[in-house]
């Protein structure tokens, strides 16, 4: 037992008015039937609580387990690496007797008790507004959707350095180019069953992904002399969908590709178990996508190999033999695939081995990293941690508020902001390691570091879409679209790390002047890191917006080229955070692209980047910032003029492939910078543009139905000589109509009053009339057909012709056309009379012969 706390827990307490009250209000809804003696005093449970790892969570925090202020307390979490190793002893079994734990107080879930050993308890503080760790040291666990499979291993890596830089592959010409298999005549040793693609939608998550038993997806081995390799991709940032075994040694590999999409397979991480070491194995992935790569000019795969890592603290490498990017010959009907075949040879027999597109950089990663920022006392005063909003699937985005605590008032509103931010594109790891250098060293005690801090207030978001890193998508979200064309959406609930970010750094801008945005990324066909931004139009700021690329190329020369920068801001790239943020107002808008091979400057050329290269780059940013804000302007002014001097030979250079003479004197400047500059070279906005896939569905009904009420809608004319007819038609169809409204006020109203009379006519006169008005129909006819007629030649025509026809009747012939029946009996024409009315116009009076056609410009008279 424990003498100790039992000798407390028998030590007088006084009466605690709050205590009273909580102890009716449990016992009247049933919470509470204890005696009122039996009530734990708060004091001596606080000491329990810190005590007993039932309830101890940190070696700093005093919460109990089932009082965690997070919606989702329900679900696993991560154990902080901060825990006590006395947490872990194991303690015996305390009776119930000797103190009456949970059940009586413990129901409530709105009382906390402060961890300094407070007696009076207090209310559970709102969520999200307060300090990351606050009043809890936990991390929540990832949240994956509920179709994915996830096994329970931690899949954990060290940061090992390589001691000798690693070269890029040098193709000879001779690597083979393996023929393409297929499950048909291969054996699949890897496939994953339940992988939601386009056609599906996001619904739901849950720590642990898909619930129920975790099949085993790899072969069962045969025995010790199985050599069959054992793959798996079903943990954090992992992706491979299938593995197919085509020879001994040999193995064709499809990639996962984003979830609920049918594109992006570029990224790749998986493992492999149970490797021989003097076998020269060859994988071949089979479904690659993009028509370029860095593949092709030497860049290597990386392998990790944990023997090694244990015994000699080696950590990612990049290997590879005979590597070879080319087209897949298959044609199936659909968009061309890529393969990336290499040969590797494993370090140690039995041994596991990971393989990846780039360093991985995972979810846990970032939350290991921050909680130990949040557990810093000296970290902790300058860097303030929150939640900026939740993820589609519950994973916390992260925000970072660095900067020094300012003794007054106006000194903190005199600061200006910088705004970064990463993994927007969860596949480009790379943003995250030049992230990482950043942090490391603005929280660092360097003396720039500190002067940072003092002048600057920087805004962080580490991880934009946790979502997509942690299930190992290379672009998109898990509402199936890239989040960096949606920069300017409405959809808060479909793009909720994009809608923050956004309104955060508008609220920012209300306050203060950013001075600085910029995003990271990576880049998969070119070598060497480089900026995006946007053209200034300003002509008082004109090429101020090149003046830090340019500082940061000569601060990082061998890894960074400004050559490759870029500042054209496309149409199809309006969506993006870089045009955003300087629509909004924000000059030095920038997107970082670093490659995923390596370096083709000075010192470092033609070898890969490893993660400290990367981090150092991270350093050289904030070294960037102190030159580019420096009150002595010596620097950014010669930065300026070397810049014009670039610029000059630039457009000299594009006016010489013209063949024209380059004479600017003076007007150079008024040049458009955009004319000069080619497109980016980054993806195709249209693969991933467009409404979440959940809404699709939706949109795709009300496309229909404004389609069923829409009217139908004229073809457009698209020649001026359709255009022109078009009008000549109009002209003619009014002077019709008016030439019909005028006969029929004047000839049809009399014709109404009095029988109408014709000439004693032979057949050869009537027959002649019927083929005279034939050629008038087929003109109009040939007018509706598209032949362009003369409306005024057109008009008289008709009026001669009409007018002869009504000259040829005689009125001796008068026949009542009264509606009215007459009494009087009707005067009958001469016997030797025959009215001469053509035969055609009384077709339709006729039984058992065909209706003719009227034309809407001919009134056909016909008599009852």
């Amino acid at each position: 037992m424990f003498p100790a706390l039992e000798t407390e827990l028998k030590q007088e307490t006084f009466p605690d008015p709050y205590e009273a009250f909580m102890y009716h209000h449990l016992q009247y809804y049933g919470y509470f039937k204890a005696q009122r003696d039996s009530l734990p005093n708060p004091a001596t449970h606080q000491h329990v609580w810190k005590n007993n790892p039932r309830f101890v969570l940190s070696g700093s925090f005093g919460e109990r387990d089932d009082l965690i202020p997070d919606p989702l307390q329900k679900e696993k979490l991560l154990w902080p690496a901060c825990v006590s190793s006395a947490v872990h002893r194991p303690t015996e079994a305390v009776s119930r007797d000797s103190f009456m734990l949970s059940s009586l107080l413990l129901k409530s879930r709105q009382l906390l008790h402060d961890e300094f050993g407070k007696v009076n308890p207090r209310l559970r503080e709102p969520r999200d507004l307060f300090a990351f760790c606050s009043g809890s040291g936990l991390l929540q666990a990832p949240r994956w959707p509920i179709e994915c499979e996830v096994i329970k291993e931690n899949i954990h890596h060290i940061e090992g350095v390589p001691p000798q830089p690693e070269y890029f592959y040098q193709p000879t010409g001779f690597e083979k180019v393996p023929e393409i298999v297929g499950e048909e005549k291969g054996t699949v040793v890897y496939q994953l069953d339940s992988v939601p693609t386009k056609g599906s939608y996001f619904t739901s998550s849950r720590v642990g992904g898909k619930r129920g038993i975790i099949k085993e997806l790899a072969v069962t081995l045969q025995g010790p002399e199985d050599n069959t390799l054992l793959f798996e991709s079903r943990f954090e940032s992992g992706n491979l969908q299938k593995a197919v075994r085509v020879d001994t040694y040999e193995y064709e590999l499809t990639l996962r590709t984003d979830l609920y999409t049918n594109k992006h397979t570029q990224w790749f991480y998986f493992r492999v178990q149970n490797t021989r070491k003097d076998a020269t194995y060859r994988f071949t992935i089979v479904n690659l996508l993009k028509p370029k790569s860095l593949y092709t000019i030497g860049m290597k795969p990386l392998m990790y190999s944990q023997l090694d890592a244990n015994a000699h603290n080696i950590g990612w490498r990049r290997e590879g033999n005979e590597i070879k990017y080319y087209k897949n010959n298959t044609d199936d009907g659909q968009k061309p695939f890529y393969c990336l075949t290499w040969t590797i040879q494993f370090p140690h027999d039995q041994d596991t081995c990971f393989f990846a597109h780039f360093y991985p950089y995972t979810y846990t990663d970032l939350q290991y990293y921050l909680l130990l920022v949040a557990n810093n006392p000296v970290q902790s005063q300058f860097c303030k941690l929150r939640t900026l909003c939740r993820s589609l699937a519950g994973n916390t985005v992260y925000l970072l508020t660095i900067t020094n605590p300012s003794r007054t008032p106006q000194e903190a509103a005199a600061k200006k902001a910088v705004v970064l931010s990463a993994r927007v594109h969860p596949g480009e790891s790379n943003g995250s390691w030049i992230m990482k250098g950043f942090l490391d060293f603005i929280l660092s005690n360097s003396p720039d570091a500190e002067l940072l801090r003092d002048i600057f207030v920087f805004k962080v978001v580490p991880m934009l879409n946790p979502d997509g890193v942690i299930v190992g998508n290379y672009r998109c979200s898990l509402a199936g679209r890239d989040l960096n064309r949606h920069y300017r959406t409405i959809l808060k609930e479909s793009f909720p790390c994009i809608w923050y970010t956004r309104n955060m750094i508008k609220r920012l801008l209300e306050e203060r002047e950013v001075l600085l945005y910029c995003d990271f990324h990576g880049h998969s066909r070119k070598n060497n890191i480089f900026l995006y931004g946007c053209n200034s139009n300003d002509r008082k700021y004109w090429l101020h917006e090149r003046v830090f690329p340019f500082m940061l190329s000569k601060n990082a020369p061998d890894k960074f080229s400004f050559h490759s920068c870029n500042f054209k801001v496309q149409k199809c790239k309006e969506g993006t955070g870089r045009v955003v943020m300087w629509r909004m107002g924000i000059l030095n808008s920038y997107t970082m692209e670093s490659t995923f091979g390596g370096s083709t400057l000075g010192n470092k050329r033609d070898t890969h980047f490893t993660t400290e290269d990367l981090k150092s780059l991270g350093y050289h940013v904030c070294d960037t910032l102190l030159d580019f804000c420096d009150p002595d302007r010596t620097k950014f002014m010669q930065c300026l003029e070397e810049l014009k001097e670039l610029l000059q030979q630039e457009i000299a250079k594009k006016v010489n492939e013209f063949g024209q003479d380059t004479d600017f004197e003076g007007s150079w400047n008024d040049i458009s910078l955009s004319d000069i500059e080619s497109s980016t070279s980054g993806s195709d906005s249209s693969l991933s543009d467009g409404l979440p896939v959940h809404l699709l569905n939706i949109a795709d009904e009300l496309n229909h139905k404004k389609k069923m009420y829409k009217k139908k809608k004229k073809k457009p004319l698209q020649t001026r000589k359709q255009r022109n007819e078009q009008y000549q038609k109009s002209n003619l169809m009014r002077a019709l109509k008016s030439t019909e409204d005028a006969l029929k006020r004047e000839g049809f109203a009399s014709m109404l009053q009095k029988q109408p009379t014709c000439f004693k006519n032979s057949e050869d006169t009537s027959s002649s009339m019927v083929k005279n008005e034939r050629p008038r129909m087929n003109e109009l006819n040939g007018r509706d057909k598209g032949i362009s007629l003369d409306p005024s030649k057109t008009t008289t025509l008709i009026l001669t012709k009409d007018k002869e026809r009504m000259q040829r009747e005689k009125p001796g012939f008068a026949v009542p056309c009264s509606a009215k029946r007459s009494t009087n009996a009707p005067q009958k024409p001469a016997p030797d009379a025959k009215p001469d009315w053509p035969r055609n116009r009384f077709l339709a009076t006729k039984r058992g012969r065909t209706t003719m056609t009227l034309y809407p410009s001919l009134h056909v008279y016909t008599y009852p």
